[in-house]
């Protein structure tokens, strides 16, 4: 029935790689298709590696699409393993249109690059990041996060990329390409995902961790992001101007906490930026207050603090860097980041959710500008 099997192709399109993020039928992982005259489907996937971890679900994934299928009575389904010359083709298939794999963000690269970084530790930069990044993906785009806070490395406990014993999923390897694990719609990539404990200490100088954010940018595949948010360290030591370095087209969001005392140090992340060619696109104020039951707020670290780093930072630049939201303390917004559960998810109207996710919204409203890009077509 050989319509039918052409029926059961087309509706093999619908299946996509978890981890690729592509259509099975686009990443030439179905092996054949065939259909017996009792309506009996025989469908074949070709896996990209042995133990694949997305095995499971494409599995079920292909069932449930050829089943549904008019006509079909019943599915069987083959799996195996791509051949060394096959897994070898789609790498270069996925590489295509880029010169090299460092020009995955390059200068002709539509993918919006946001760094975030702050003066100093202890202002929940981490935890504001990863919220950011799944109130992005939640909007629709499709996000990307790389965990550069090398030393202090936290973001797969955050989005719940960890086992019961707290140690990182680890990504999925294509002979060189590395596939990132996706949580809440967010690709993520962390230095915790390559170590065998939570609590192992990573003591790396200044040629380690630039080869590492090196290999983050380049040999990790994301596939097409509209948003690559980067996690750094605070401060504005080797990994800042590492990052600087690599991709000065990108944009700086400053985290800082209310107490004018944290303005001075705020306000040097953003002088780093700017002096490696990065734009900051705005400010955000963490901890701004608790709100009490009589809807009073206590102001615990005190007030103004984001508003004078955004009015520091305006000085230096053309246009005024906005003071983007100030994220009251919020016991939900902790919890969330122990349970790996972000609150712009399991609490939506929490105020500091609210806060959150219109700083998202500002991002996306924002977009890029395109001048000086290579849109990849030409006129005639």
């Amino acid at each position: 029935m050989p319509d039918l099997a052409a029926e059961v192709s087309r509706a093999l399109g619908s299946v996509i790689d978890p981890e690729i993020r592509k259509p099975i039928t686009e990443l030439d992982m179905v092996g054949g298709v065939s259909v017996d005259p009792d309506g009996r489907a025989f469908v074949g996937i070709k896996l990209t590696i042995v133990g694949c971890p997305a095995a499971d679900a494409i599995e079920r994934d292909v069932r449930t699409a050829a089943a549904a299928v008019p006509g079909v009575t019943g599915v069987d389904v083959d799996v195996s393993v791509m051949s060394p010359t096959e897994r070898k083709a789609l790498i270069e298939r996925l590489g295509a249109g880029r010169a090299s794999k460092a020009d995955q963000f390059g200068p002709d690269s539509l993918t919006r690059v946001i760094a975030v970084t702050s003066g100093k530790g202890g202002v929940g930069k981490s935890t504001l990041t990863a919220n950011l990044a799944v109130a992005l993906a939640e909007q629709g785009l499709r996000v990307g996060l790389v965990d550069a806070d090398v030393h202090g490395f936290s973001i797969p406990g955050i989005l719940g990329l960890t086992d019961a014993r707290g140690v990182a999923v680890r990504p999925t390897r294509v002979d060189d390409m590395i596939l990132p694990p996706v949580s809440y719609g967010v690709k993520t990539v962390s230095i915790g995902m390559f170590v065998d404990s939570p609590s192992a200490a990573v003591a790396w100088r200044g040629p380690m961790l630039h080869r590492t954010i090196q290999q983050f940018l380049g040999d990790v595949y994301f596939g097409d992001l509209d948003v690559l948010l980067l996690d750094l360290p605070p401060g504005t030591g080797d990994v800042a101007i590492s990052v600087g370095q690599l991709l000065p087209r990108a944009e700086v969001l400053v985290v800082t906490t209310p107490q004018p005392a944290a303005a001075d140090v705020a306000e040097r992340s953003g002088v780093v930026a700017r002096q490696t060619g990065q734009t900051v696109i705005g400010v955000v104020e963490n901890m701004a207050g608790l709100a009490q039951p009589d809807g009073s707020v206590l102001e615990l670290f005190g007030s103004g603090g984001g508003a004078e780093v955004a009015r520091r930072l305006s000085a230096g630049q053309e246009d005024p860097v906005p003071l983007l939201a100030s994220v009251p303390l919020s016991v939900a917004l902790r919890a969330g980041g122990d349970a790996g559960a972000p609150i712009v998810v399991t609490d939506p109207a929490d105020p500091a959710a609210a806060a959150i996710r219109s700083v998202a919204g500002a991002l996306a409203a924002r977009g890029r500008g395109l001048a000086g890009r290579k849109l990849g077509f030409s006129v005639r």
